[in-house]
């Protein structure tokens, strides 16, 4: 058996080592959620602050889905979006239990899943999400987003660099 096939068959069947890294995703959660509160408490809605030539602080809300997708139906995608976040948010910590013992899935599913519980919980708290990163170049300007969106496409970008690299047959193991 490659060394790949030994690191998925040694599968994490011990809860509470898997589970250890629900307290990342706490943690993710929480640098979330505090970080929307003091944007929301030192921005007035709309209000945009420059920093840097390339990035302001803004306090926006999206109703919708990323890039504000569906923000502009009527309302009805809130629970849409609150229903498949709390699936995923279900899934995620299934694949955390279930994950092989191997650092970068278990960084990759902990940072999604905190990800997606920051969001979550702004559309159950307040009926939007909270925005406040703002990336720009001359007069265009990149859709802003949060922390949570940060944790959430980190995440993502690492268990893509993870399956690549443990993919039987690579190079790198």
């Amino acid at each position: 058996m490659s060394t790949y096939g030994s690191r998925l068959a040694e599968k994490a069947h011990e809860p509470g080592k898997a589970m250890r890294w629900l307290w990342l995703s706490l943690l993710l959660l929480f640098v979330d959620q505090a970080s929307k509160y003091l944007a929301s408490t030192m921005l007035a809605h709309g209000e945009s602050v420059p920093a840097a030539p390339f990035f302001n602080w803004v306090h926006r809300h999206n109703t919708g889905a990323a890039f504000s997708f569906l923000a502009d139906v009527g309302g009805w995608q809130q629970p849409l979006f609150i229903g498949l976040a709390l699936v995923i948010s279900i899934l995620l910590v299934y694949w955390l239990w279930r994950s092989p013992r191997v650092l970068s899935y278990r960084l990759a599913l902990s940072a999604i899943l905190g990800g997606a519980l920051g969001n979550v919980a702004d559309r159950l708290r307040l009926g939007y999400v909270e925005d406040f990163l703002d990336f720009h170049y001359a007069q265009w300007h990149w859709p802003s987003f949060n922390l949570a969106d940060v944790w959430i496409f980190l995440g993502v970008a690492l268990f893509i660099w993870a399956e690549i690299r443990h993919q039987p047959g690579s190079r790198r193991r």
